[in-house]
C-alpha cells in the first residue's frame, strides 16, 4: 500500500484539558437525552411569511408557548399569537386543548392552517378567528392536503379516499388487500416518499396502484402473544418475482379515474411522477428492471394515453432518478432535470418536447439540493459540494449565463431559506465547533442580524478533540475521515480504537458539521472511556460523483472493505494507536460492513458489534439489491463473494449480532442463517434478538441495547 498522505482539513478542540467539575456522559444520557438535553437549540418552525420580508417562529414551552413575528428590516420581535389564545377557541367548543403549536402552514401574512387530531383548521391572527375546513376519518394514513387547502386525500387499509366539504368519497375499491392504492411503492426507492400526487390547481389526484398478488409472502413471527402469531408481508427478494405498479388519475368534478397506459414490462419501475403546471400532461420516469435504462414519458391527463418520450438515460451500471421535473415559474414549457450523466449530479434545462436547452451547472462537484427559484424565475438557488465534499454551501445560479454567486461564507453545512422578495436570507449552519448558528443576511449576503447562536450542549462535559482529514488509498482516491480523541489524550500512550462504519449508498458520515443524535453522543461517551473513535467514508457512499458511488457495483463489501482497511493501516501507523485493540460497530448496511470487516481482513479487528445486518444479498429486497448487485442469476460470482456465510471459518474475534425479530427491512433470516452457520462450524458467536422490534430498537429496549453494545466493547476491547 502507498504511504497514506495525511491532509489535515479541520482540527478543532472544544475544551483545553479536563477540569475536575466536568461531567461524564452515561448510557442513559445517550438513549434518553440525545434529542433533548444534548440537542442544539433551534428556532422552531422558523419560516418566512409569504410575500413579505417578515418571518415567524415558535418559542417557549407549555402555557408560555408563543408564535413570534419579526422583520428583516427591524430587530424587534412581536408576539403574534399565544397557545392560550388559540386554545380559547377550542375550549369554547369543548375540544381538548393543544399542548403546543402543531405544524403551521402559512397561507399569507395573517393566516395559517393546521391539523388538530383529524380536523383541518384555518386561523386568522389579524381577526383572531378560527374556522374548520374539513375533517377526515380517524383511521386515515398517508394524509395529503390539496394545494388549495380545501380538500384532502388519504388511505385506509389498501384503498384511497377523498375528503371534501366534510364528505368522504372512496376513490378505489380493491377488496384484495394485496392490491394497494395511494401508498409509496417500490419500497420507497428512487426518491418515492408517498403515493398521492395532487395536481397544481387541485382538480386531480394522481396515485399509485401496486399489485402484489404475485409476490411471495414472507413470514414475520409476532412473539408477543401465546401462541405466537404469523404475520405475512410482501417481500420480493433479489431475483424473485416483483410487484406490478400502475398510475391512476382521479378527476374531482367527474369522480372518474383514468389509468395511464404505462405498458410493459409489468415489473418496470415508475417514479418521479410530475404534473405540468396547466394540468394537461403527466410525466413518469420509466426504469427497467435492470435499472440501467430510464425513459421520461409524457401522458395525456384526460385519456391516460402515452404521448411521447422526452429523453432517455442509460448507464452500464445503473440509472437512479431521484427527483421529478421542476417547472420554471409561470411556464408550462420549460423544466429542470437532475442527472448524473456527466459524472456528477447536475441540473439540465429542457422543454416539454424533450429538447435539451442547456446544462445549467457543471463541474467535479454535485448539487445536493434544489432550494427554489427567485421571484422572476431567472435564477435558482442550489446547495452544492462545490467548495468541498465535506461542506454544503448555497449558491444563486443564473439560468441564462450559468453564473454562480455564493451566498454562504462560514465553513460548515448550511441550509438557507429565501424571502419572497429575494432580498433577505435566513442562513442556518453548523460545523464541528458551532452546534447551530442562524443568521439573517441581506441581498449582498452580509450578516445583518444573528437570530440564534446555540451553546455547545456538551459544554459542561468532558469532550475530546475532533479531527476531520483525508487519506489516500492504493488507487490514489481521497477518503475523508473523522477521529475523536479521548478528553485526556496523551500522544505518548496507546489507545484502543472503535471504528464506526455504515459505508453504503446514499450515505455520508464525515462532514464539517456538529455531531448530534444517539450515535454521536455514544461516540463522545466511549471517547470519555478511553477509546479513539474513527469513521471513514469509503467508495460507494454519496456526494463524490458517480465513479466513486458505482465503484462497488456487483461487488458489495469488497471495495468498501479495501477502503476501510486503508483507514485501519493509517490507524496502525499512528504511535498512539494500540494496533492489537481495534473494534468496529455498525447497523444495517453498517452491520453488513462490520461483519465483513470481522471476516475478510485477516483478523485486523478484535471485536465487532452490529445490528440489523445483511448477511447474504439474496435475502434482501429486489429494488435496492438488483441496482447494486444485479440478480443472483446474472451475477452469481458477485453474490458468492459478498455472502458472509462463505467466510464463517475466519471468525476468530468477538462478534455480537443483534436483530429485531419483526424487522421488515433486513429480515431476520439474515442473521439467523449466520448463527446457524457459526454453530455448524463450531465458531463462537454472541447473538441477541430484540423481540417485536423492526429495523431499529426503540422504547425501553434501546437502553438495554446501548448498555449491551457499550459493555461488549468495555469487556472485550
Amino acid at each position: 500500500m502507498k504511504q497514506s498522505r495525511l491532509v489535515l482539513l479541520f482540527i478543532l478542540t472544544f475544551f483545553n484539558g479536563v477540569l475536575p467539575q466536568e461531567k461524564l456522559l452515561t448510557v442513559e444520557d445517550v438513549v434518553l437525552n440525545s434529542f433533548s438535553k444534548f440537542y442544539p437549540k433551534n428556532l422552531r418552525q422558523l419560516n418566512w411569511l409569504p410575500n413579505t420580508n417578515s418571518f415567524v417562529y415558535v418559542d417557549g414551552n407549555g402555557d408560555k408557548t408563543v408564535v413570534l413575528k419579526s422583520s428583516a428590516e427591524t430587530k424587534l420581535s412581536d408576539t403574534l399569537l399565544t397557545i392560550n389564545e388559540l386554545n380559547s377557541h377550542f375550549e369554547k367548543s369543548g375540544i381538548e386543548k393543544l399542548k403546543g403549536f402543531p405544524l403551521l402552514s402559512w397561507q399569507n401574512e395573517d393566516s395559517f392552517n393546521f391539523w388538530n387530531n383529524n380536523t383541518y383548521y384555518v386561523y386568522n391572527s389579524k381577526y383572531g378567528k378560527l374556522d374548520k375546513i374539513f375533517s377526515v376519518d380517524e383511521q386515515n394514513e398517508n394524509l395529503t392536503v390539496a394545494p388549495n387547502q380545501k380538500y384532502a386525500a388519504f388511505t385506509k387499509s389498501n384503498n384511497l379516499f377523498l375528503s371534501i366539504n366534510d364528505k368522504t368519497i372512496q376513490i378505489t375499491n380493491d377488496s384484495d388487500t394485496n392490491i394497494v392504492n395511494g401508498q409509496a411503492v417500490h419500497r420507497n426507492e428512487f426518491g418515492i416518499n408517498g403515493g398521492i400526487f395532487w395536481s397544481p390547481k387541485s382538480n386531480y389526484i394522481a396515485f399509485y396502484r401496486m399489485d402484489q398478488t404475485m409476490v411471495t409472502d414472507y413470514p414475520l413471527v409476532e412473539l408477543q402473544s401465546t401462541p405466537a402469531k404469523l404475520k405475512n408481508i410482501k417481500y420480493p427478494m433479489a431475483g424473485q418475482t416483483s410487484h406490478h405498479v400502475t398510475v391512476g388519475i382521479y378527476e374531482i368534478t367527474s369522480g372518474k379515474t383514468v389509468w395511464l397506459q404505462t405498458g410493459t414490462p409489468l415489473d418496470q419501475y415508475l417514479t418521479n411522477l410530475c404534473w405540468s403546471p396547466d394540468e394537461k400532461y403527466f410525466f413518469v420516469a420509466h426504469l427497467n428492471r435492470d435499472q440501467n435504462h430510464m425513459e421520461m414519458k409524457k401522458y395525456d391527463v384526460t385519456t391516460g394515453n402515452y404521448i411521447n418520450t422526452l429523453f432517455e438515460e442509460r448507464d452500464d451500471e445503473y440509472v437512479e432518478p431521484l427527483n421529478p421535473l421542476m417547472f420554471l415559474p409561470n411556464s408550462n414549457n420549460k423544466f429542470l432535470w437532475f442527472s448524473q450523466r456527466d459524472g456528477c449530479n447536475h441540473l439540465y434545462l429542457y422543454d416539454v418536447e424533450g429538447n435539451l436547452i442547456k446544462q445549467v451547472t457543471q463541474g467535479k462537484w454535485v448539487v445536493t439540493d434544489f432550494n427554489g427559484f427567485d421571484k422572476d424565475g431567472k435564477n435558482i438557488y442550489l446547495t452544492t459540494t462545490k467548495d468541498s465534499p465535506l461542506e454544503r454551501h448555497v449558491y444563486k445560479v443564473n439560468l441564462e449565463t450559468g453564473k454562480m454567486n455564493k451566498i454562504t461564507k462560514v465553513p460548515g453545512t448550511h441550509n438557507v431559506m429565501i424571502s419572497s422578495s429575494d432580498n433577505y436570507f435566513i442562513d442556518s449552519y453548523t460545523n464541528v465547533s458551532d452546534s447551530r448558528v442562524i443568521n439573517l443576511l441581506n441581498k449582498k449576503y452580509d450578516v445583518i442580524q444573528n437570530l440564534l447562536t446555540s451553546e455547545n450542549p456538551l459544554k459542561e462535559y468532558s469532550v475530546g478533540q475532533t479531527k476531520i482529514y483525508s487519506i489516500k488509498n492504493d488507487e490514489d482516491v481521497e477518503l475523508y475521515c473523522r477521529m475523536i480523541l479521548p478528553p485526556d489524550f496523551d500522544e505518548t500512550k496507546k489507545y484502543p480504537v472503535i471504528v464506526y462504519v455504515y459505508g453504503g449508498p446514499h450515505s455520508q458520515g464525515v462532514t464539517n458539521s456538529f455531531g448530534v443524535g444517539r450515535y454521536h453522543l455514544w461516540f463522545q461517551m466511549m471517547a470519555e472511556k478511553g477509546y479513539i473513535i474513527f469513521e471513514l467514508d469509503n467508495r460507494g457512499t454519496s456526494n463524490r460523483g458517480i465513479d466513486f458511488e458505482q465503484a462497488t457495483h456487483r461487488r458489495l463489501g469488497t471495495v468498501e472493505v479495501a477502503d476501510q482497511m486503508t483507514g485501519v493501516n493509517h490507524l496502525k501507523s499512528l504511535p498512539y494507536v494500540d494496533s492489537e485493540r481495534i473494534g468496529v460497530y455498525g447497523w444495517s448496511y453498517g452491520g453488513f460492513m462490520t461483519t465483513s470487516l470481522m471476516l475478510r481482513t485477516n483478523g485486523a479487528f478484535k471485536v465487532g458489534a452490529c445490528g440489523g445486518a445483511v448477511i447474504d444479498w439474496k435475502f434482501y429486497e429486489v429494488m435496492y439489491t438488483e441496482r447494486y448487485m444485479d440478480t443472483p442469476q446474472t451475477n452469481p460470482d458477485g453474490y458468492k463473494e459478498a455472502s458472509l456465510l462463505n467466510y464463517i471459518d475466519n471468525l476468530n474475534g468477538k462478534l455480537l449480532l443483534v436483530h429485531g425479530t419483526s424487522d421488515p427491512t433486513v429480515v431476520w433470516q439474515n442473521t439467523l442463517s449466520f448463527a446457524q452457520a457459526a454453530a455448524q462450524k463450531n465458531k463462537p458467536l454472541d447473538y441477541y434478538p430484540y423481540i417485536g422490534h423492526g429495523h431499529g430498537v426503540g422504547g425501553r429496549d434501546a437502553l438495554h441495547l446501548y448498555n449491551k453494545i457499550t459493555n461488549y466493547f468495555l469487556d472485550n476491547l
